[in-house]
């Protein structure tokens, strides 16, 4: 498992898994952007489309996908060195009230024009205001548990968060002393 830096200020991280050529920021802003593999997701998931968010022709949601994706990376990519990341992340579980060590978080559209953004960036709080990504997906369903894809992202959030502890990783300096470590 490596991690490649986002953003140049040091705040923003994203998983590259082992025999992965990109970090999963990028492979999951590609698949947003992708007509193809976007068509075989919602002819999928089409039932989960339409009973959730009453939408029913896959062109509007390939075309409200890729809108939402170009809005999501520019809210991601596009920040000022001192944004506040902590105002895009939020925590996982919508009733989590307290911070928690190694915190799980999402990222989110809000305000959409047409409906709620189904496009989710996960990631793991190192510390506040410094993130490392651990994956994203479209969410369809009102909880993570309800399909396979979702609970592959939950599955991977555990995994980067337990390579961290294994590896002492427990804010940003073990963070930074474990990648010089490891060059």
């Amino acid at each position: 498992m490596n991690f490649d830096l986002i953003t140049e200020n040091g705040n923003l991280w994203a998983v590259r898994y082992d025999n992965c050529l990109d970090n999963v920021l990028d492979t999951i802003l590609d698949q947003w952007n992708d007509v193809v593999w976007l068509r075989s997701f919602f002819k999928q998931n089409i039932n989960d489309l339409a009973s959730y968010f009453k939408i029913t022709d896959v062109n509007q949601a390939i075309y409200d996908t890729i809108e939402d994706s170009d809005r999501l990376q520019c809210l991601i990519l596009d920040i000022s060195p001192d944004a506040n990341l902590d105002e895009i992340f939020r925590p996982l579980d919508n009733g989590r009230i307290s911070e928690i060590f190694l915190g799980k978080e999402k990222a989110r559209l809000r305000n959409t024009p047409r409906h709620a953004s189904w496009l989710r960036i996960y990631a793991i709080k190192l510390e506040p205001g410094i993130y490392i990504i651990t994956g994203g997906t479209i969410k369809l369903t009102r909880t993570m548990q309800e399909r396979e894809h979702t609970l592959v992202e939950l599955a991977r959030m555990e995994k980067v968060r337990n390579f961290l502890l294994e590896n002492d990783i427990v804010d940003l300096d073990s963070f930074n002393d474990y990648r010089k470590e490891i060059r």
